[in-house]
This record gives C-alpha cells, sequence and structure tokens, in this order.
C-alpha cells in the first residue's frame, strides 16, 4: 500500500455514534498474547476490541488473518486497559491513546514481535484530557482548550483560555505537556475577533501542522477585554447572566457561549509542533471545519496523494439554538491545492445539494480522491436528536457523492467501532450490530458496494490496522 495513504489512515480514531466515550474498565494486562488465527508466515490484521459478556467488561488486541471472512474471538487477545482512541502510527507502533479523566487509566504502546505476537511497550502515560488529536513528524500531538497561567489573569481575575498540548514522542517513548505556557500557546483573539479558539484535526503537510481553528465564542476574559470591545452590536443579550449547563455544554456567568461569526471557515498553519510560528487563512464559502460529538472535534482536514488538502464543513453550526450563532452555509467542501497556503477560489462543492439536505458527523482520507464520509439520518438543526448509520464516498475530483451499499439495514446498525483501513482498493470498517457479533465489511472504493468479511465475536471493534514486527 502506498506509504502516504499508510500516513493518513494512521490514525485510528473511535467512530461511534453514542454520545459518551465509554471509560475503560480495569482489567489485567498481560505483556505478550498468541497471534490471531493462522498467522502462519502471514503478517496478520490487528484488531482492538471490546467485549462486555456477563456483565464483565474486557479488551484485548487480537489478530487475524485476513479480513473478508470467518470469524475471530477474543481469548487469545493482549488483554489491556482498553483506550478512548487507538492510534497506528504507520505499521510500527499502536497506541491506546486514553486521557486521565477520573479512572479512565493510562496510555501505553504496542509492537508486534518476530513471531506475530503482541507485545505491550513498557512506558504508560496518564495524558491529560483532548478535545483533537492526530500525528505530527515523530509525536502524536493532543489538543484542548483550557485556562492558561494564574499570572495572565485581567483585573477581574478572570484567565485568558490557551491551547493545552501533550506531545507523545513515539520512538522515544517519552510524553511531554506545556505546562510553562508561553504567550504563543494562547487562544484567546486568536482570529482578530476577540472569540477564543480550539483546534480541530493534525495534519502533517509539508512539516507544518494544518489544523482547523474553530471559534468559541467570548470567554469572561474576552466579554470584559477592551470595555465590551468584542461583543457584537445586537448579541449583548447572548451574555450569561448565570452559570448552567453540563458536560460540554457547560458555561460560566459572564460568558457569551458559542461563536458570533458561524459563516466562515479559518484554518490556522503552524510551523512545527511549537505553535510559536502560525499563518491563518480564512473562507465564507463553509462554516467552521469540524465535526462534534459532545467534547471531541473531529478532523475534517485531510492531505490527499497528491497533495491536495481538503477541508470539509458540517455546517454543526445550523443546532445552535439562537438564530443569530446559526450558520446560513450548508455543509460543504474547499480545497487547499498542493503547494499553496490559500483557499482555492476555483474549488467549491456544496455537500447538501448531492444529499438532499444531509450532512455528515466523520470524514477519512481513503486514497486517491476519496473520502469516506459517516452521514447524518436527518438534515442539522437545533434541539435534534440524529444518528449518524449510513456510510457514503465522496470523489473529490468529480465533485460525486455515492452512498454505500450493501451494509446491514439502519436498524441494525448501532455504531461503527472505528476509522476505516485501507489496502488493495477496499476500505475496510467495523460495524456494531444491535443484534449480532460486529463484523468487518469491505468497501469497494470504485463502486462503493459493502460486503460483509470477518465476524469478531466482541461488543465493539474499535481500531483496525497492520502491525510490521519490530524484533
Amino acid at each position: 500500500m502506498n506509504n502516504k495513504i499508510l500516513r493518513k489512515l494512521s490514525v485510528v480514531m473511535l467512530s461511534t455514534i453514542a454520545l459518551a466515550i465509554m471509560a475503560a474498565c480495569e482489567t489485567q494486562s498481560h505483556h505478550h498474547a498468541t497471534g490471531g488465527e493462522d498467522n502462519g508466515a502471514v503478517r496478520p490484521y490487528v484488531l482492538a476490541t471490546e467485549g462486555t459478556f456477563t456483565g464483565n467488561t474486557t479488551n484485548a488486541l487480537v489478530t487475524a488473518s485476513n479480513l473478508d471472512g470467518g470469524s475471530v474471538g477474543m481469548t487469545d487477545g493482549l488483554v489491556n486497559d482498553g483506550a478512548s482512541y487507538w492510534v497506528f502510527y504507520g505499521d510500527k507502533y499502536l497506541y491506546g491513546l486514553t486521557y486521565n479523566q477520573g479512572n479512565a487509566g493510562t496510555t501505553r504502546s504496542y509492537v508486534m514481535n518476530a513471531d506475530y505476537t503482541l507485545a505491550a511497550r513498557p512506558a504508560e502515560y496518564a495524558v491529560r484530557r483532548f478535545t483533537t488529536y492526530g500525528i505530527y513528524d515523530r509525536y502524536i500531538m493532543t489538543f484542548s482548550t483550557g485556562e492558561g497561567p494564574a499570572e495572565w489573569a485581567d483585573a477581574n481575575g478572570f484567565i485568558p483560555k490557551s491551547f493545552l498540548v501533550s506531545y507523545l514522542d513515539v520512538e522515544a517513548e517519552t510524553y511531554a505537556t506545556n505546562d510553562t505556557l508561553e504567550e504563543h500557546y494562547l487562544s484567546e483573539n486568536f482570529l482578530g475577533n476577540g472569540e477564543f479558539v480550539t483546534l480541530a484535526g493534525i495534519e502533517d503537510v509539508d512539516g507544518k501542522i494544518f489544523s482547523a481553528a474553530v471559534p468559541m465564542g467570548l470567554s469572561q476574559y474576552g466579554v470584559k477585554a477592551e470595555g465590551g470591545k468584542w461583543i457584537r452590536e445586537g448579541y449583548a443579550d447572548l451574555v450569561k447572566t448565570e452559570a448552567g449547563g453540563s458536560g460540554s455544554g457547560a458555561y460560566k456567568e459572564g460568558e457569551l457561549q458559542w461563536t458570533q461569526y458561524p459563516d466562515e471557515c479559518w484554518v490556522a498553519i503552524f510551523e512545527d509542533e511549537s505553535l510559536a510560528q502560525r499563518k491563518l487563512i480564512r473562507t465564507d464559502k463553509i462554516s467552521y471545519a469540524c465535526g462534534r460529538n459532545k467534547s471531541q472535534y473531529y478532523q475534517m482536514i485531510w492531505e490527499t496523494e497528491g497533495g491536495d488538502v481538503y477541508v470539509f464543513s458540517p455546517s454543526y453550526a445550523k443546532t445552535m439554538a439562537d438564530g443569530r450563532q446559526q450558520t446560513q452555509l450548508p455543509a460543504g467542501v474547499v480545497r487547499i491545492k498542493a503547494g499553496t497556503e490559500e483557499f482555492d477560489p476555483s474549488y467549491y462543492v456544496n455537500i447538501e445539494a448531492l444529499t438532499n439536505g444531509i450532512s455528515f458527523l466523520r470524514t477519512w482520507y481513503i486514497g486517491g480522491s476519496k473520502f469516506l464520509m459517516l452521514m447524518y439520518d436527518m438534515p442539522l438543526a437545533p434541539a435534534t436528536t440524529m444518528t449518524a448509520s449510513r456510510l457514503a464516498i465522496f470523489d473529490a475530483a468529480s465533485a460525486t457523492l455515492t452512498y454505500v451499499e450493501g451494509l446491514p439495514s439502519a436498524e441494525r446498525i448501532s455504531g461503527f467501532g472505528n476509522a476505516p483501513y485501507t489496502e488493495d482498493g477496499k476500505c475496510y470498517i467495523a460495524v456494531t450490530l444491535t443484534d449480532d457479533y460486529p463484523a468487518i465489511y469491505a468497501i469497494d472504493t470504485a463502486t462503493a458496494v459493502a460486503i460483509k468479511g470477518l465476524t469478531v465475536e466482541a461488543t465493539q471493534v474499535r481500531g483496525i490496522g497492520r502491525l510490521t514486527p519490530m524484533f
């Protein structure tokens, strides 16, 4: 498989449509396990599985000789503590990336031995909470936005928002954070409109980090800054008069929650992992470029083999309660051509025009000019409970979208347990079912037809990939 495709597909993300990240149960951790069925001399596939049977939950890494048929169980798998996300760093390392909130467990990595057994590497890390993550150079990086240093507080005691960054050096097995914040990590007034931002997605493009800068509204600090300068005329009533909300929707008294500028998209281009030097580019063809599921911000920026970068917006701001904060722009796609750092004025695709108004929750690059999309079941709207149970393939070159055929009915699908793994013109994705074990479906990327492959005797499959023996 093309190395560039492998790199782009190396981030294996939890793609469930459930509205929470399940905390991993505590299980006994072993450092070695036997391989899966009939490995022989064939490099096996690695599946991150979770099984809940008779009230007990077990997480195990299992191997399988192929994904196109047969079945595999969890019995001989490498038992582990589970993870929020499973991240394949190329074909060398598999990381169980877990942020350390409550008793969520620790992050550690795994390799494959010469005899095709899996082994846990020794280092473990208590990775702090994050809202997006990705691979850059030698790092797996995570981002969230939170309070900066206390000494930055204003006269009211309000602390400005800053980027909280973590760095997992994959080869060196070290973990570091930017706990000693520098000014270049400040996320307040990041776009010049007074609002703080969060970052969604990390794409390594020619040695630079491309990420969507998602405006989040005015913090307590931002509302008071420069005598209230950044509150748009006619928006003052949106400033909260008391604290409220819960979870990712919680807010404080004195905040202006959610952006006042929903009809634009910004991409931040950082020179390197320090974030010290950046360039910002803007388009008003699409809304901000991220998918949302509670506190998680899903990547919508992907580089193709040819070097073009495509930026997707689901127009999630359509779900805002107040009309002033709802975007008027349909879900769409724009492009940054290879070798440039500007939006291509000649390229724009209205996704909703291809789907009768339906948007999407997730996107993944799957090779060539094609992307796999996890589609909602109805148009985005305020106070609407939506599920995402259909898949489609978008061809950026022909500006066409084709729904995938051959999957189980929507009523039988309870989720998709992982991002796709692509090989030899097939896109493999696990489908979690309400009435059976999950199964891996092979989607022909040319025809968008799916065929049932490997059955996994588990509750969920959270990651699929392949590792090359290290020892």
